[in-house]
């Protein structure tokens, strides 16, 4: 049986109740862990409200800002599971941003910034997030973050997130082969398309959805539930000998030649 009892677990990347990392939350929550939630910053604080009202009923014993550009920030979130929690068991990445003008149109015409941009939150964060929490999983530990076909595979309109995609991917490697010594498992779950906030500014996400649904084995897509039942397998003892693989978790989608 899955069971995360005494786990502490530090999630990020949550928006809305349409996050993949909010399903993810509630699974790791089922399972028993202990949550640490954190948030992008604003100067309103509206995504704070949003964010907090949202997790409430998971009751996190950790509510933090963390704008992972900022490594002041990334440190002091560090610092704060530390002094909370004394350790970390697991560490979730669900963040992944790009101007929605390069996700459109042609690749080459990608601004400079616009690629720094991508690779810095959609696939540096994980190194800078993973380096943050080695010291902390003193016991081992499970880190786990999201990907999508469009890193091996062109998808129309993914343009620079695919890039930053595969970058994630190769970093998820390159991590698992440095931290594996501490008995920490690095892995990444490739899920299928799925309406979210960040997956709407992609052009044309509805019509990927209804490709997959058309296409996949299973004739459809997959939800963040599904998405969250992996994660929370990756992160538990179940998968103790898994470390450095990406799971597809796209209905079969990924075996297909269309």
């Amino acid at each position: 049986m899955l069971d995360l009892t005494g786990k502490t677990a530090l999630v990020t990347g949550i928006a809305n109740n349409r996050s993949i990392a909010w399903g993810i939350a509630q699974q790791l929550h089922a399972a028993g862990a202990d949550l640490g939630v954190t948030y992008l910053p604003d100067e309103k604080g509206k995504m704070e409200r949003k964010v907090k009202d949202l997790v409430e009923p998971l009751n996190p014993s950790l509510f933090l800002p963390c704008n992972v550009q900022n490594d002041e920030q990334v440190a002091e979130t560090f610092q704060a599971v530390k002094e909370k929690w004394g350790k970390v068991d697991i560490l979730v990445h669900c963040l992944a941003f790009a101007n929605r003008d390069d996700l459109m149109g042609d690749f080459s015409a990608t601004s400079r910034q616009g690629f720094q941009t991508a690779l810095d939150i959609s696939a540096y964060s994980l190194v800078s997030l993973a380096n943050a929490a080695k010291p902390l999983m003193t016991e081992g530990g499970s880190i786990v973050t999201l990907t999508y076909l469009g890193g091996v595979r062109v998808v129309p309109n993914y343009n620079v997130m695919g890039i930053a995609k595969a970058a994630l991917e190769m970093n998820v490697r390159y991590l698992a082969s440095e931290m594996g010594a501490s008995n920490i498992r690095v892995n990444g779950i490739s899920a299928g398309p799925i309406r979210t906030l960040a997956s709407s500014a992609v052009g044309g996400i509805l019509d990927m959805i209804h490709h997959v649904e058309e296409i996949a084995p299973l004739r459809r897509t997959v939800t963040q539930e599904e998405v969250g039942k992996a994660a929370a397998f990756l992160c538990s003892d179940l998968s103790s000998g898994v470390t450095g693989q990406i799971l597809y978790v796209d209905s079969g989608y990924n075996i297909m030649g269309m």
